[in-house]
């Protein structure tokens, strides 16, 4: 009996399933090898033996085999537009009030839900503010208008935008009259915010701009609802 037990031969376990990103990700990593040694061979060169690009084509269509030069002009263009740089430079000022806001907390709020809050916004867009502000130097805006940034300065044009009344009784307020007052103007922010960035979004052609508006409706909307759970 032992022996039989001993020449049976033992079940070999089920190899892992892998997931289909992984399978993807194998499939696409040997296509470019293919590719590549296609390219040695002449079939993905182009007439003068530099690599050419492969430009996957339509539904239904085939793939077509570009130069560099060809392939750069193919590429689509997401010059800045009037949209993108009012979007930017808006939200800079946008950015700036929500920091003083978030500057009161620590003296006079009360709850240390709304101080986390405070600190987690600044975290946040102060980084973005420097990154809007890299993005206009590197895509300065037309100088046709009066500057663009007395329009940053209009706090009733924004949507969101406390007034100065607003901020001096923020600014005044201590304790839970503190908190009510923080959580009710920043969710107002925030919601003019994300009504900016979809503007951006529905009006816009810069790939950075559309990416920062993203980050903005994502971030912003799920506090906005953290902040109505703790009003």
């Amino acid at each position: 009996m032992a022996k039989d037990l001993r020449d049976r031969p033992r079940s070999l376990p089920a190899p892992p399933v892998r997931s289909a990103a992984v399978v993807a990700a194998a499939a696409a990593g040997l296509l470019l090898t293919l590719s590549g040694c296609q390219g040695d061979r002449g079939p993905d060169r182009a007439d003068d033996g530099r690599a050419a690009v492969l430009a996957p084509g339509r539904p239904g269509e085939k793939a077509r085999h570009l130069t560099p030069e060809e392939a750069a002009k193919a590429k689509p263009d997401d010059s800045p537009n009037a949209a993108d740089h009012a979007y930017v430079s808006r939200m800079i000022e946008h950015h700036r009030q929500a920091l003083t806001m978030s500057a009161l907390a620590p003296e006079r709020a009360s709850a240390d839900g709304v101080k986390r809050l405070a600190e987690r916004i600044t975290a946040a867009q102060k980084p973005e503010i420097g990154a809007m502000e890299k993005w206009l130097a590197l895509h300065p805006a037309p100088a046709a208008g009066s500057g663009g940034h007395g329009q940053g300065h209009d706090h009733g044009a924004m949507p969101g935008m406390a007034t100065e009344r607003q901020l001096a009784d923020l600014t005044a307020a201590r304790g839970t009259g503190f908190d009510r007052l923080f959580l009710t103007l920043m969710t107002a922010h925030h919601e003019g915010a994300v009504t900016m960035a979809g503007e951006a979004l529905a009006g816009g052609n810069n790939v950075a701009v559309e990416e920062m508006a993203t980050e903005v409706v994502a971030t912003q909307s799920a506090e906005i609802h953290r902040m109505r759970t703790m009003g």
